[in-house]
């Protein structure tokens, strides 16, 4: 499997101008090479094929432009290929409905990483610390914050400039080993499988009875809220806006590395405890153009969450089914019948069997239903809501989940 680490890098001043500089030569290729692309009629082979012509060109472009040869040559093929890997992410994006444009050419904020390709790089102990060796350019202390593995092949090194002038370095790496089998669907217990209802108030809610809230970010929002004021009170790209935009993008880093740290423990948490993770596949970006309460549910990320789950379910060998959301909260998991309930309504009481249980709970039986259906696997002593319904929630907080060497719910809050 393949996997990345990121490691923060610490480089001299010296080390960073050389590092801008490599940065801002290979920005000046890309807008070079997307000249060129534009330049190719479509008729002259596919987009790969026609990015490939370009890349061929570069032994030529070194004679007239002498910078290139300052950069190693497996740092400037993967730049020109780029342009491929960016007009491919387009064309999914359009398929998914989003409203896409043209390839445009790159600024130097806009620009900010380059990557060593197969060779160029290696790690080595120099002057009593590790440090990275990349071709053409310098030994840079990096803070190996944990080893790479011994059974891991590295592919590639990335090296990033954030918003925040921070550096770091992410390595691309191939692991020998082979993601765990999964277990026979027949096999799976009833208390093996989960079936998880995302929302806002309560993050998840699942069919084990745990209710976790969700992240509380208002103080950090609340901060990047006063900074960005401050911001726009600054003299557009003076000294003092520079240092100012810099704070508010070390705002902005900190929400986005404790949302990611959230998402990571918990995703982690279900794909281990469990043989079979059942979840909606939401149409978030509908939701996002609904003018109600569209900053939370971008801030809940939960496509984010999905995604992390379903990876971390196919490297522990575990059974990930995305389901329809569509009815999951007015139809009641144990007979059927739907009822329609306002979202203040927080209690799900069915008129035709006398059912009463939270409406997340309700919903995430009905979540875990219809991934059995969708996998075709039955239960002899009937469906799990009916032998199995949790008689009340352990909300456990997020400060559970996000506690640096926290357990991730290893052990259960009791019921209040």
């Amino acid at each position: 499997m393949n996997y990345n680490y990121r490691y923060r890098i610490k480089p001299t001043d010296s080390h960073r101008e050389t590092l801008d500089y490599h940065r801002d030569t290979c920005r000046q290729l890309y807008n070079h090479a997307l000249y060129r692309f534009n330049q190719i009629p479509e008729s002259e082979g596919t987009v790969k094929q026609r990015v490939r012509t370009i890349r061929d060109e570069l032994p030529d472009l070194k004679d007239w432009w002498d910078a290139l040869t300052d950069i190693y040559s497996k740092v400037l093929q993967p730049t020109v290929m780029r342009i491929a890997k960016n007009i491919t992410a387009l064309g999914k994006l359009k398929e998914q409905g989003y409203n896409v444009g043209e390839i445009r050419w790159k600024s130097p904020r806009e620009f900010r990483s380059f990557t060593y390709n197969q060779s160029g790089f290696e790690l080595d102990k120099k002057g009593g610390q590790t440090v990275v060796s990349l071709s053409k350019l310098a030994d840079i202390p990096i803070e190996l914050h944990r080893p790479v593995p011994d059974n891991a092949t590295v592919k590639e090194v990335t090296l990033k400039k954030e918003k925040t002038g921070e550096w770091f370095a992410i390595f691309g790496i191939e692991m020998d080993t082979e993601p765990l089998a999964k277990p026979s669907l027949e096999d799976i217990d009833t208390d093996e499988m989960v079936g998880i209802d995302v929302g806002i108030l309560k993050y998840v809610h699942d069919t084990d009875g745990v209710a976790v809230q969700s992240l509380d970010l208002s103080e950090e929002r609340d901060r990047l809220e006063r900074e960005q004021r401050t911001l726009s009170r600054k003299e557009y790209e003076s000294n003092n806006w520079e240092n100012q935009r810099q704070t508010v993008a070390e705002c902005y880093l900190e929400i986005k590395r404790k949302r990611r740290d959230f998402l990571h423990k918990l995703s982690d948490y279900y794909a281990r405890e469990y043989e079979l993770v059942t979840v909606e596949d939401l149409d978030v970006k509908g939701m996002l153009e609904s003018p109600r309460d569209s900053r939370n549910t971008a801030s809940a990320a939960w496509n984010t969450f999905t995604d992390i789950l379903e990876h971390k379910c196919k490297r522990e060998g575990t059974h990930f089914v995305e389901v329809e959301p569509e009815g999951t909260t007015k139809e009641c998991a144990k007979c059927g019948v739907e009822t329609d309930k306002p979202l203040w309504v927080r209690e799900h009481s069915c008129p035709a069997c006398g059912l009463e249980v939270d409406r997340d709970a309700n919903a995430a039986w009905n979540i875990l239903s219809r991934g059995l259906a969708k996998l075709g696997v039955g239960h002899s002593e009937g469906t799990p809501v009916e032998t199995a319904l949790p008689a009340g929630t352990a909300v456990v907080p997020a400060k559970r989940v996000v506690e640096p060497g926290s357990p991730c719910l290893k052990e259960r809050a009791a019921t209040p």
